[in-house]
């Protein structure tokens, strides 16, 4: 990985950022082979989703997860939209550091309750050029509490994937599984975080075949972000696989209320998250 700016004839390694949807990656090229799934995905009917889902990287969040639900106190039939408010957000502001190599963004997005938030968002690629690292700051900037609630969607392109690929990660039983878990079309996951002594939690997609039996390997920050859930997709036109860093384990609003897992961010008070991802 050579630059974060958008693609020229001498670049071979880039990524492409979507700025009308909270800068989040469109297209992430290695060795000439794009690893996003494009239109290889199925739709929910949403066309914010169905942008964001055929890019490499998009994320859910800051006030919701997930399919929508009703908002607690909210107007009859008022609901959280699929995959909260922060989709298909332009950026208000960004900004390329000298070679390309760090880019920031602010996205001020309106809450379906009702209030405003603002992610502070820092894209870089590290010293030693093999890693992607996104560092993002959610602001409440409103005038009510909110929970925060964040998911990193990173979608590959299942024709990149043979019968060989693997996830490994300490985070699921026996430290690996075949890349085709569950069954029939379509199926996903949700389990505790493995950290890492640094807090971070690791999990690779090994030995994909369309990059020549390399792996995509993600780092998160587990704190912040203490579940690995992982979804993938094999029906009819649509191949996909995903992995997905998030804050909340699969639980229907309520019950995470009730538990005390919804834990309100005040006006003026921010959280932070961060992942990251290299082939390696």
């Amino acid at each position: 990985m050579r630059t974060l700016e958008e693609p020229t004839d001498r670049q071979e390694n880039h990524v492409l950022f979507d700025r009308l949807s909270a800068l989040d990656i469109a297209v992430f090229v290695v060795d000439g082979v794009d690893l996003s799934p494009g239109a290889a995905i199925p739709s929910d009917g949403d066309p914010r989703i169905d942008r964001a889902l055929a890019g490499f990287l998009f994320t859910c969040g800051p006030d919701h997860i997930r399919h929508p639900e009703p908002i607690d106190g909210g107007a009859d039939g008022a609901r959280y939209p699929l995959h909260g408010s922060l989709a298909g957000t332009p950026v208000s502001h960004t900004e390329m550091g000298e070679g390309g190599n760090e880019c920031t963004a602010t996205i001020d997005v309106a809450l379906a309750d009702g209030g405003q938030a603002r992610v502070e968002r820092r894209w870089r690629i590290d010293g030693e050029g093999q890693e992607v690292v996104l560092e993002d700051r959610v602001v409440n900037v409103g005038t009510s509490a909110f929970p925060p609630a964040m998911m990193y969607h990173l979608n590959i392109a299942g024709r990149l994937l043979g019968p060989d690929a693997r996830i490994l990660s300490a985070s699921i039983e026996n430290g690996a599984r075949a890349w085709r878990f569950g069954e029939g079309e379509s199926a996903h996951f949700c389990v505790p975080a493995a950290v890492g002594r640094d807090g971070w939690s690791q999990v690779t997609l090994a030995n994909l075949a369309g990059l020549g039996g390399r792996d995509l390997r993600v780092r998160f920050r587990a704190d912040t972000l203490p579940f690995l859930q992982m979804w993938r997709c094999q029906r009819g036109e649509a191949d996909v696989i995903s992995i997905e860093p998030v804050s909340h384990r699969i639980a229907k609003r309520p019950e995470l209320a009730e538990r005390g897992e919804l834990v309100p961010l005040s006006p003026g008070e921010a959280q932070s998250y961060a992942i990251a991802f290299a082939v390696v």
